[in-house]
């Protein structure tokens, strides 16, 4: 199970409480994250949005649905990348924003020019 801590606390030791119904995380004695336990199947995962840099939170407006139809409104390559993408991540959410850097790029250069490069990637 994964659970997120604030951002600034990336790559620092902290200390962890595991109860029956909590897990609390604290640095230097200090409580930064609580979150209800998790039970049942593997890889899940608990993301307090405010945990997240306000670059990241942006995303969470989207879903993969919403990818794959702007994909698809540029062809079938197109739409067959991002649909890799997305389903290479064991969590979704992790592949936006190559997703997002990708669709964009039809902005900058042309959708037909995406597209065949997206071709000739597959």
């Amino acid at each position: 199970m994964l659970y997120s801590v604030p951002y600034e606390y990336i790559k620092r030791k902290v200390d962890v409480r595991v109860t029956d119904k909590t897990i609390e995380i604290f640095y230097n004695h200090n409580r930064i994250a609580s979150h209800r336990r998790l039970y049942g199947r593997k890889g899940q995962y608990s993301t307090v949005t405010e945990h997240m840099p306000v670059s990241h939170q942006q995303y969470l407006e989207w879903n993969g649905d919403r990818f794959r139809k702007w994909a698809e409104g540029i062809g079938s390559s197109t739409y067959q990348v991002v649909d890799a993408s997305l389903t290479s991540k064991r969590i979704e959410q992790q592949s936006y924003r190559s997703c997002m850097g990708l669709l964009k790029l039809a902005d900058k250069y042309s959708v037909d020019r995406l597209e065949a490069a997206c071709r000739k990637a597959l």
